[in-house]
């Protein structure tokens, strides 16, 4: 067996056209992702739904750190998924990474030890927290040290929450809570798609934490859903400046927009000083311009019109 296999991540994430990192992982941009710290994890999950991706939150999670404005966690995703051990199958990959691929330590730090700048990596611990402990103390200093800004997703355990709590720009989010160290595991995958209770994860997706749970989106969709949530914003701004001039009613401006309506945003988009940061984004109004033409024609984001129960 092999980790972290460039050939297999490409072939998972196929539908990413962008650049990506040595190992084949999607390589989301920095500004993009600085974009989607804007995004609430109720726009993010909303334009997932609308593409069909049902299965990309988990709310189930403690999180390390409690304060609001340092709970957005916004990074790459590296995954691992662990099992519990097989001793022969566990003595055969030790062997494999240790001797054949110079590994040290144990599975859990050979993965931390690929990490880079806004990773975050993301564990599949099957639930386990005696001793299923993936980061402590130290490990969790180690993905703060790589990833800056990073952090780590674990459906499992952690340990020494007392010694993480006081780092700063670090979230770890987690199952549960114990003193002993991690030891009845063994690692079966990394940078493979990991299940995080309800919530599905690849190498290269997008990690958002939120105080609401973690969202992974998947990076062919991460413009999709920043400009879903940007268009939403400065609609809103429209909307409230128009609703406070007696322009139009509440009632217009939830529903559908007319052609006229349509045309007062779009004139208001071009010059207003509220929109500047909106225009740099270069978002395409074609869809909503198509929908005002033809408000009766059903449109994706009326609910789930595209997608199909199988």
């Amino acid at each position: 067996m092999r980790f972290n296999r460039k050939e297999d991540i490409e072939f998972l994430t196929k539908d990413w056209q962008g650049e990506r990192f040595e190992d084949g992982r999607p390589k989301v941009s920095d500004q993009l992702l600085d974009r989607l710290k804007e995004v609430t994890t109720e726009e993010a999950v909303m334009a997932l739904i609308h593409k069909g991706y049902m299965h990309q939150f988990e709310g189930d999670m403690y999180r390390s750190n409690q304060d609001k404005e340092r709970g957005r966690l916004i990074g790459r995703a590296v995954t691992a998924v662990m099992v519990p051990t097989r001793p022969d199958v566990h003595h055969n990959l030790l062997e494999e990474g240790r001797n054949a691929e110079g590994k040290r330590g144990f599975f859990n730090q050979w993965v931390i030890e690929t990490l880079v700048k806004r990773d975050v990596i993301v564990v599949d611990m099957f639930d386990q927290i005696l001793f299923g402990t993936y980061v402590g103390g130290n490990l969790s200093t180690a993905i703060k040290t790589r990833t800056e800004t990073g952090g780590a997703v674990i459906w499992g355990g952690i340990r020494d929450l007392e010694q993480i709590v006081e780092m700063e720009d670090f979230q770890v989010y987690y199952r549960g809570v114990d003193p002993t160290p991690i030891g009845d595991a063994m690692m079966s995958g990394m940078n493979i798609p990991a299940r995080i209770g309800h919530a599905v994860c690849l190498p290269g997706d997008i990690v958002h934490g939120s105080i609401t749970g973690i969202t992974f989106i998947p990076a062919h969709l991460a413009e999709y859903v920043a400009a879903s949530a940007e268009k939403s914003h400065v609609k809103d701004i429209f909307g409230f400046e128009r609703l406070k001039q007696g322009v139009y009613t509440s009632a217009q401006i939830d529903n559908a927009w007319t052609m006229e309506m349509m045309d007062d945003f779009l004139g208001w988009y071009e010059s207003a000083e509220e929109a500047k940061k909106y225009r740099e984004y270069g978002l395409d109004w074609t869809e909503e311009l198509e929908i005002a033409k033809n408000p009766g024609r059903p449109k994706q984001s009326d609910g789930l019109v595209d997608y199909k129960l199988h």
